[in-house]
């Protein structure tokens, strides 16, 4: 059913998504969603104010590279002035769901309802636009398909995505994976938020953080769809500590890694040092995702669905063995009662989180930057909201990640090509000025 809209207010243009890869379960299809712009606001490519979406013909370079300009070594950057594939094409009605995804225009058009989607989600939960941190040279971000590369990267000015061969001959397109281009927008908004650190050399939480903060944009537009929830529910008979969709992120980068978000990771497991900020931004990634639970928990109990003695069981049982033992009997008996309080519950809790990171992150300085200061900004953020109704959820999975205890100790190799301290992602034209 179409939801209801006043004049006021005229419908969203609607493109088709799918929520996951659509490599990583057989026969999936896309969901039906709307984003912000209204219909006729978006013309072919697709097209509007703030982005754009191409399949460059003969593009060999991506976006970022050093090349020779007329004055010397300079970045590559858009706009491509090339030819293109021909551009998907909205319907009479403005919309892009007619398109098939077996049609070669399918992936531009995906591309671009992915981003616009997840940059919808975020700027609802900062209440405000969120300007390009690029703006000064770029007005629109550009969208681009390059299949020679093995990655997918945001930069200045654009978002390049390229796909993966790991499985055979088979390409799969990062385009078309959700997690992935909701991820790299995550790394827009917190350049936007928070900036560049001043010095050259930031600190190993800067770039933890920015992992944590882009997984936690990808999670959270994630709980957008109607069908991640629904199913996320379903699977897992509302206990979220069970391994799941949720919490499986799907940036696949050059490693092919994907991180998991309930995990057990503590900030001492680095206090010698670390090699990689996507394994430092677990503890803080995790700790994101025990509030978010513990949230959820607490809106179960406001809503009569679990009574306060099973929240606490669950708080006792949290990270032993008996665990899932125990919780699941009871989360299955307490699900079949009354699921659509389950998923009010969920999207009352995501919500929640969400306004809480968007309040906090505008709080935080990036030459000054820590975990310990993320879970400072997020209390004064919860007692300006509730009066510190969720103080005690977030300090307890804080220390419990050791997060204020300790600090990470030195980088302890040199950046490599999955690192964002040496990638596109940070740099800037006058950046690599000689």
């Amino acid at each position: 059913m179409w939801p209801d809209y006043s004049e006021n207010e005229p419908p969203g243009t609607r493109f088709l998504l799918y929520p996951q890869s659509p490599y990583l379960e057989p026969n999936s299809k896309p969901e039906l969603v709307e984003i912000s712009a209204p219909q006729g606001t978006i013309g072919p490519g697709p097209s509007g104010p703030r982005m754009y979406a191409m399949n460059p013909v003969g593009k060999t370079i991506p976006y970022g590279a050093m090349i020779e300009g007329e004055d010397g070594p300079e970045m590559y950057l858009p706009a491509w002035d090339g030819y293109i594939e021909p551009p998907p094409e909205p319907d009479e009605f403005g919309n892009f769901i007619h398109i098939d995804p077996d049609d070669p225009a399918f992936e531009a058009a995906h591309l671009f309802g992915a981003a616009h989607f997840t940059m919808d989600v975020w700027e609802g939960y900062f209440g405000h636009p969120i300007p390009w941190h690029f703006a000064r040279d770029f007005e629109r971000l550009e969208l681009s398909l390059l299949p020679s590369l093995d990655n997918a990267h945001i930069g200045w000015g654009f978002l390049e995505t390229g796909g993966t061969r790991e499985h055979g001959d088979e390409y799969r397109p990062y385009s078309l994976n959700f997690d992935v281009v909701a991820h790299e927008i995550g790394h827009a908004i917190i350049y936007s938020v928070i900036g560049l650190p001043s010095e050259e050399d930031a600190t190993g939480e800067y770039y933890g953080f920015h992992e944590s903060a882009a997984d936690m944009v990808a999670l959270l537009a994630s709980l957008h769809f109607g069908s991640v929830v629904d199913e996320l529910l379903k699977n897992t008979r509302g206990n979220l500590y069970t391994y799941n969709r949720l919490s499986r992120f799907a940036e696949l980068s050059q490693n092919a890694q994907i991180r998991i978000a309930a995990n057990d990771r503590t900030l001492s497991d680095f206090a010698h040092g670390w090699s990689s900020e996507h394994a430092l931004s677990e503890p803080l990634t995790g700790a994101m995702f025990d509030i978010l639970v513990d949230i959820y928990h607490e809106r179960l109990v406001a809503h009569d669905v679990i009574d306060p003695e099973m929240e606490d069981l669950s708080d006792e049982l949290e990270g032993t063995d008996e665990y899932n033992e125990i919780m699941q009997d009871l989360f299955d008996t307490h699900y079949a009662a009354d699921p659509e309080g389950f998923r009010v519950a969920l999207i009352e809790a995501r919500d929640l989180l969400g306004s809480y990171l968007a309040d906090a992150w505008e709080m935080l300085d990036a030459d000054m930057l820590s975990y310990f200061g993320v879970e400072r900004a997020l209390v004064v953020v919860d007692q300006e909201i509730t009066g510190g109704a969720f103080r005690q959820i977030i300090e307890s999975n804080f220390r419990m990640r050791e997060i204020g205890l300790t600090r990470p100790g030195p980088r302890l190799t040199k950046p490599d090509g999955s690192s964002h301290a040496a990638s596109v992602r940070t740099l800037s034209p006058e950046a690599n000025e000689p």
